[in-house]
Formats: structure tokens, sequence, C-alpha cells
């Protein structure tokens, strides 16, 4: 069986690997080639490109990077053409790979988009043009599938692999031992995003939050909070020191086992100290698990957050002209953004949009969420149930829906399948 597959940035190269691995576990002398990360290639996938390639997102971005992709794309389609897979399988970046899979599918190969394009939250009508590039959509929630309800074309909810990765029963005291924290600190963990547009945009209010609540804290107990910070990349790390900087705040990097170095900040303006933000390369699960709340940038941070029963404040802002668009072409009517909410379907926790983001209000949040035990604990059993919903295997149900797809007649209808 051969498998043309491409990948956009690091999720989709995890979830990329362990979709092969479960084919590959049911199909002896599997062959895979396509636009790839490292798990990727590690499970065995011939690298054509690399998956970071595709690292664009938003409305303007990817316009800037239009010549490239289009290259990229056409040379993708070329070798798959040539090569002839049993199947496409785009992985998520759905502004590459749904014309990818439009193109290939016109040519008579079956195809595949992993990761449903967020058509529940904007630009509803690309449904139509999903379903005429694809046979099959695997979906990462459970509410997605109802969206592809009137097309011809097979959508499955498969699971959500962050959820078969977590554990169910969190160990914050290994958490925190791990990072070298204080068992009986309060932690605040702040993800301010994974991109550096992202950071840019969120990184000095982020800053400005964490300032303002290590020095708001009373004088004899502002050494009992810390505050951590996981650095997705060291571009990013940069960005967010400099934010630091700007807000009045050290951030200091992470010190071995005892956690000596970078516990405590330098004095800020009002002389308190204890007013630091220690820094982790990565670890961003490990520091969600040791927290007692976090704040994070809208996306995948604050899904894991929910899995890791991280009471959060969530916050985002789009790059001017892009939030211009969105509000002016109406692109979304949804009365949250955030994962969470969204499980939900209700307010479990504070969103933050735009002109709303200011380090005083994110702050005011925090300090609400760090003062109410008894909501935290009742948040912990809503991120519980929800964890149970989309912890179903999710790289397993994959492959066998894959499989399912390519043992079925060709020409036949879709019809939708909710899990």
């Amino acid at each position: 069986m051969r498998i043309g597959v491409v990948a956009g940035e690091t999720s989709g190269d995890q979830l990329g690997a362990a979709l092969i691995l479960a084919l590959r576990a049911r199909v002896p002398g599997l062959e895979v080639r396509g636009a790839c990360g490292p798990l990727m290639r590690a499970a065995g996938c011939e690298a054509l490109a690399d998956a970071h390639e595709l690292a664009v997102m938003g409305l303007i971005d990817p316009l800037k990077a239009l010549p490239r992709l289009l290259r990229l794309r056409r040379r993708l389609r070329q070798a798959f053409m040539a090569w002839r897979p049993d199947v496409f399988i785009g992985i998520d970046a759905p502004g590459f790979n749904l014309g990818l899979a439009a193109q290939l599918r016109s040519a008579g190969l079956l195809t595949v988009q992993y990761v449903s394009p967020q058509v529940w939250a904007w630009r509803e009508k690309r449904v139509s043009r999903i379903a005429a590039a694809c046979d099959l959509v695997l979906c990462l929630f459970p509410f997605e599938p109802a969206c592809y309800a009137r097309q011809p074309v097979v959508a499955r909810f498969v699971g959500h692999p962050l959820a078969d990765q977590i554990p169910l029963d969190v160990d914050r005291a290994a958490a925190r031992r791990t990072l070298g924290l204080s068992p009986a600190a309060t932690v605040v963990a702040v993800l301010p995003g994974s991109r550096a547009g992202e950071v840019r945009r969120l990184g000095p209010d982020f800053a400005a939050a964490a300032r303002r609540l290590a020095a708001q804290r009373p004088a004899g107990q502002r050494k009992d909070v810390q505050i951590i910070a996981p650095m997705a990349t060291p571009e990013v790390r940069g960005l967010f020191e400099g934010a630091c900087v700007a807000a009045g705040i050290r951030a200091a990097g992470a010190a071995g086992a005892d956690g000596a170095a970078g516990a405590d900040g330098a004095a800020g303006a009002d002389g308190a100290a204890g007013a630091g933000i220690r820094l982790f390369d990565g670890q961003a699960r490990l520091c969600l698990q040791a927290a007692d709340v976090a704040l994070v940038a809208s996306g995948t941070a604050s899904l894991e957050a929910l899995l890791c029963r991280c009471p959060m404040v969530v916050a985002y802002r789009l790059g001017s002209v892009t939030a211009f668009l969105v509000r002016a072409l109406r692109l979304v009517r949804l009365p949250y953004f955030s994962l969470p909410n969204l499980l939900a379907g209700e307010g479990l926790v504070p969103e933050f949009l735009q002109e709303a983001v200011s380090g005083e209000r994110l702050c005011a949040a925090l300090q609400a969420e760090l003062a109410d035990g008894p909501r935290r604990a009742q948040l912990a059993q809503r991120f519980r149930a929800i964890h149970e919903t989309l912890r179903c295997d999710g790289a397993q149900r994959a492959a066998d829906a894959v499989l399912e797809l390519l043992a079925r007649p060709r020409g036949g209808s879709g019809v939708t399948v909710p899990a």
C-alpha cells in the first residue's frame, strides 16, 4: 500500500507519525511519502518536503508566502501524480492541503483531510469546498461531523491525540518536583503562544499581567508565587524576554532540580522581590500540570490546559488587518472562541479577545481564579469529563477509517459518521 501525506507544522507531524505507525501495524510493507517532520520520518515517511514549510496562518501571512507555497504544492502534486499513492492524506494545513487534494481527487486518487478546518467557527461556506476535495474528513472534536451532514463526504470523529497522550489523572506534585518548584507555592503558568506573531501581539500584556500578579500579592507572600513560562522556540523566548524587560519583570532561565536560579525576580519599580518569571525551554505540559492556574493564548494550549486539569484565563489578539476583515465580513459568529468553552457549550473559562486584552484585566481574572478554590475543583471535574469524551485512541480510529475508505467500492456516496 502507498500513502501520500502532507503535514503542517509540529502538531501535524505528531498526528502523522501516530497514524503511520497505526497503519504500519496493520499493513506490512506500507510505503509513505510526502511533506513531513522528524517524527513522521522516524515512523518511516520518505520526506519530499519539510512540514515547517507550511507554517503560515491567518489571512495575511499566507498571501505573503503564496508564491513559495504554490511552487511547493505544484512540486508535491507532480510527485504524487507520478507515484500514484492509494490514498492522499492532508494533515491540518487546510489552506494548502485542500487545493492539493482537489487536484489529486480530480485525477482519480482517494483523498483524506485529517483535522477538519474550523468551519464551525468561521467561513462556513468552506464545507462544500471540503466535500468536493475529499472522500473522508477525520475530525478531532465530537461536534464537527454534524457540519458535514448535508454533504457527500464521510466525516468521522476519531478523538484528539492529546487526550490519548495525557493521563486522566494528573500528578501535580510530581510535575512540580520535576520542574524544581515549591510544593506549597502558588504556581501560575504563562503561555503567550507558540508562534512569533502571537507572542508579539500578546507577550507585552501577558508579561504585564504577571508583573501585576506578583506585585499585588501581600508583601510577605510574594515569594510564595512562582510564575513559570514554557517557551516553544528560541525565537519565542527572545521575544517574550523582551516583553518582560519592557514590563519591568525579570525573565530568568530555569534552574536544575533544586530550582535555585531564577526562582526570584529582580526588584520592580515598587521594590517588590519575587516578581520574576522562570522560563523553560519547552515542557509546556509539565508546566500546566504543575500550575494552579494558567494564562494561555487561545489554541491548542487551552485544550492542553484543560487536559492537564489546569484552570485558565484565555486571551487572543489577531493582527489588525485580519481583525478588521474578520469583523467587516462577519466571518466569525460564535459566542466563544476558546476550545474549553466550545467543547463545554458554555463559558467555563474567562476569555479576552482583541481590545479586551490588557495586563490589568488578565491579572484580575487570574486573581479571581486563584481566590475561588471550590470553582477550581468544579472545573477539574468538568475538564475530566471532556477529556474522557476526547480520549478514544485517535490514531487507531483514524487508521480504521482510512482502511475502510480504501475497502469501500469506488463511486459510492458519502455519509456522515458521527462516531
